[in-house]
């Protein structure tokens, strides 16, 4: 596979759900992408239960993602694994689906990630800030947990967890600073404001300057 000959390639993501590849054809798929060295990842269960969870878990994959069609069954599942249920509250908002099941699945003991799924069919915004505010109003998240699950659970998801994910001597340097606040629960507090709460960011261990506001104008429509 050139992908992974060529380095360009870290993971075999494959969306196992209804109208898209059965748990059977995922199996294979996963298989074929550990042979050369991917690691396997899903997105299941946004549609309906398809048994993505099942073949993710068989195959040892990092994380499982979506996850709007969850019950105890897969609750268990993921349980007793180490696949990491990553949570994408963005697509069931700009699709109208239902949301996921996150307090079930806190409440049962399971950690939880959060991710945008950016990508301009399902869900097009990478605001991290708007999802952490789906998670805590409709997820029904505390802002803590929704901070974790957008950090360290976020990185264990990709596998980065000893570089990324949170502040330690040692790790990469990806921080914001915010303006003042009285509290970090301003941020998914003031829902589609968050990222506006940012003053600095700092990446990789360098300052970014944030590209400032244009000006308004006027603007004369014929």
């Amino acid at each position: 596979m050139a992908l992974a000959e060529e380095g360009l390639a870290e993971y075999c993501d494959v969306f196992c759900d209804r109208g898209f590849f059965t748990p059977e054809e995922t199996d294979r798929i996963l298989k074929q992408g550990v042979k050369f060295g991917l690691i396997p990842k899903l997105h299941a269960h946004q549609l309906a239960p398809s048994g993505g969870i099942k073949v993710g878990v068989e195959n040892g994959a990092i994380s499982v993602d979506h996850l709007e069609h969850v019950g105890p069954e897969e609750i268990e599942l993921l349980l007793n694994s180490a696949t990491m249920p990553t949570l994408l509250p963005g697509a069931a908002f700009f699709l109208g689906l239902h949301y996921q099941p996150a307090r079930e699945m806190i409440n049962a003991g399971l950690p939880i990630a959060l991710a945008s799924d950016y990508n301009p069919g399902s869900s097009p915004s990478g605001n991290m800030a708007f999802i952490m505010s789906l998670a805590c109003i409709k997820l029904k998240m505390t802002p803590e947990e929704a901070i974790n699950a957008c950090t360290i659970n976020a990185a264990a998801a990709i596998g980065l967890t000893q570089s990324h994910g949170s502040i330690c001597r040692g790790k990469i340097a990806n921080v914001f600073i915010t303006k003042p606040m009285t509290g970090y629960a301003q941020m998914p507090y003031f829902f589609g404001h968050g990222a506006q709460l940012i003053d600095k960011i700092i990446l990789n261990g360098n300052f970014w300057e944030k590209p400032q506001e244009t000006s308004k104008q006027s603007v004369s429509i014929h």
